[in-house]
């Protein structure tokens, strides 16, 4: 190697860590895992998400990084009298706690959604306003992720309202890995690296081979 290449090798080095991710000790890898939203959507509950950590252990996918197990919409029901998300008891009867102590007992990461407007996309309490004390509720519970989605944002500036969730999670003392996922409609590579560990660029990808074209080219 020339000193020319040299050069030019330590100003990619010097790029790349310009636009690092939330430093939090996550994400330093790519997150891998399984998403409950594309196959059943609102119909998602807990034997599902059991029945998918079972299955990731049998195949031995952990073995080759497939560790998040996450539950994105349509899991809580509202909140209690101290205004905490509760788990939708139909759905979730054995609360989401006994749920991530299972998920955490094979060895795996449970991840969970929420929306950083008044409701998520399905109409279900979002955190808009309700930061800190969801982001404790999670970690109590023993989350290990967080899809935070962009609904019902009253117009409040993106960048803001993703800022005050990163707070609160990591006034927790808990890592939770920061998944960011405003569609790509704020552009996000352009303020998100030091506020989450992965953020959303394009719209919801699809069970159909021009849906992962679509991305692809919108990406390039």
């Amino acid at each position: 190697m020339n000193n020319r290449q040299v050069l030019i090798f330590v100003a990619l080095v010097a790029s790349f860590a310009a636009v690092a991710a939330l430093d939090n000790g996550l994400g330093l890898t790519p997150q891998m895992g399984w998403n409950s939203w594309n196959k059943f959507g609102c119909d998602v509950n807990e034997d599902v998400i059991k029945q998918t950590a079972d299955a990731i252990k049998a195949h031995g996918l952990d073995k080759l990084g497939y560790v998040y197990v996450n539950i994105d919409d349509c899991w809580s029901s509202g909140r209690d009298s101290q205004d905490r998300l509760i788990a939708d008891p139909k759905t979730f009867p054995s609360g989401i706690k006994h749920l991530a102590d299972y998920v955490h007992g094979l060895g795996l990461k449970l991840g969970i959604y929420s929306d950083a407007g008044l409701w998520t996309c399905a109409y279900r309490p979002g955190s808009l306003f309700y930061e800190d004390i969801d982001a404790q509720t999670f970690a109590e519970w023993g989350i290990d992720y967080l899809k935070y989605d962009n609904c019902f944002s009253l117009w409040i500036f993106t960048e803001k309202r993703y800022t005050r969730m990163r707070d609160a999670l990591n006034k927790t003392g808990r890592p939770i890995f920061y998944s960011i996922c405003d569609w790509g409609f704020s552009n996000p590579t352009s303020w998100a690296q030091p506020i989450g560990n992965s953020w959303r660029t394009t719209m919801d990808i699809m069970n159909h081979w021009w849906s992962v074209i679509w991305i692809y080219e919108s990406q390039v």
